[in-house]
């Protein structure tokens, strides 16, 4: 069982944006309620227990290192590392983009914004689903599987404080899925993070603030990724080289900062659409009727020569009780359930080249869980890591004054302590 030593409860502002204009904190209702608690119980199914607010002393002692939780990020002032590769960002890449500009639009609508869709001149993926850039430098987007009749299984916007029932399910079908975690999210719910990496799912990263990112400017960004990424490799001792943009929203200028970073773009290709319940009449029967709309497609031959891609999301309860529901027709739909870095053959997800996860020919036979290993080798996302590729990776894990005492606080309970009782 999972047990931390947890002291005073944090609270954290209500009113951050998801996907389609809902509050994201709202799936959170533990929040801003102080309680103790001493210790996190996977197996409770109990909302109200699940979120309850907690501090993870780990978190506490490097929050001030990071943006204000569930504000659009900035560079600190005083995070020098973060500046200085900012820095080289500007230098290097910015020129390349400069004819780019900051979009403008509110939580994904970009309905009152002008641009030439035909020419298309930033490959702007919210305005054309363009995932080629004419730009052979920028890196494409991904958006489907290279294997057919495969669901590339993944859930937006946590880690939610109550997924227990959906982790608990993934877990008895020994499933994993990829996760694409919001950085404000990772340090509200530390636990629930780590529980995401000790399961065996790949992570990636979301955003800090689940800002479209278009609307940004090159520093904000660029923020958003970074803090991400350090907020995932201090809780769970890894650095992701994955993401996904907030409503899908990206462009060149947005792609030359995520590549800079060494991070790949994940899209989707089918979309459930499951976020919406609740809004605008939207049901759960037509959340079901856009399942059905994918598995349709599969009988009807869509995907005889390549896996779906399916935006699926942990952002409440409704949501994730739909996979649990829909899982068994997804079974018999689609040959293969996979993660997208085994779709992918990225056997290196992350920074950490040691920490392998399993190709598609191996995760299919069976094996569903990645190693620790002194050196590891693989087809991972993004280039190698060399220039400013490499500079932007080392300064996740070791690039800032306190990156050290963030591995040692964060990664050394994970590896060795996260599942003993450290009681009060």
């Amino acid at each position: 069982m999972f047990a931390a030593l947890l002291l005073a409860a944090t609270s954290v502002s209500a009113g951050a944006i998801g996907c389609g204009g809902h509050h994201i904190g709202a799936r959170n209702p533990g929040m801003g309620n102080p309680h103790y608690r001493r210790e996190y119980n996977p197996d409770s199914l109990d909302v109200t227990a699940q979120c309850t607010a907690y501090n993870y002393p780990p978190v506490a002692a490097i929050v001030k290192d990071f943006p204000t939780i569930w504000t659009p990020a900035t560079i600190l002032p005083t995070d020098t590392a973060a500046s200085a590769l900012f820095a080289e960002f500007n230098s290097t890449v910015a020129p390349k983009v400069a004819n780019v500009q900051v979009k403008v639009g509110t939580q994904g609508d970009f309905s009152g914004y002008q641009y030439d869709n035909a020419d298309d001149p930033d490959c702007w993926w919210t305005k054309t689903r363009c995932t080629v850039p004419k730009d052979n430098t920028i890196a494409a987007d991904i958006s489907r599987l290279p294997e057919p009749n495969t669901w590339g299984f993944g859930f937006d916007d946590g880690p939610n404080c109550s997924h227990n029932a959906l982790y608990n399910f993934m877990a008895e079908n020994n499933q994993k899925a990829t996760m694409f975690f919001i950085g404000s999210n990772v340090l509200n719910w530390p636990l629930q993070a780590i529980r995401a990496k000790t399961d065996g799912h790949e992570l990636c990263i979301h955003t800090w603030s689940h800002s479209a990112m278009t609307t940004l400017t090159n520093e904000a960004a660029f923020a958003e990724l970074y803090y991400t990424r350090q907020a995932i490799k201090a809780v769970t001792g890894v650095t992701p080289k994955c993401w996904r943009p907030p409503y899908g929203d990206v462009d060149n200028r947005i792609r030359a900062i995520a590549g800079f970073l060494n991070l790949t773009n994940v899209l989707w290709s089918d979309d459930t659409f499951d976020w919406q319940e609740g809004t605008n009449n939207v049901t759960a029967e037509t959340v079901v009727g856009n399942y059905q709309k994918v598995f349709d497609k599969a009988k009807a031959g869509e995907y005889d020569t390549y896996g779906a891609i399916v935006l699926n999301h942990e952002i409440n309860n409704k949501t994730m009780q739909h996979m649990i529901d829909q899982y068994p027709t997804i079974k018999e739909n689609f040959k293969y359930i996979v993660p997208i870095a085994s779709g992918m053959n990225w056997t290196t997800p992350y920074v950490e080249a040691n920490e392998t996860y399993p190709n598609f020919e191996q995760y299919i036979s069976g094996q569903r869980e990645g190693s620790v290993v002194p050196s590891g080798s693989g087809n991972s996302p993004g280039s190698t890591l060399t220039g400013s590729a490499a500079a932007g990776a080392s300064s996740t894990a070791a690039g800032k004054p306190s990156a050290g005492t963030r591995n040692s606080a964060a990664g050394i309970l994970v590896v060795a302590g996260v599942a003993a009782a450290m009681l009060l």
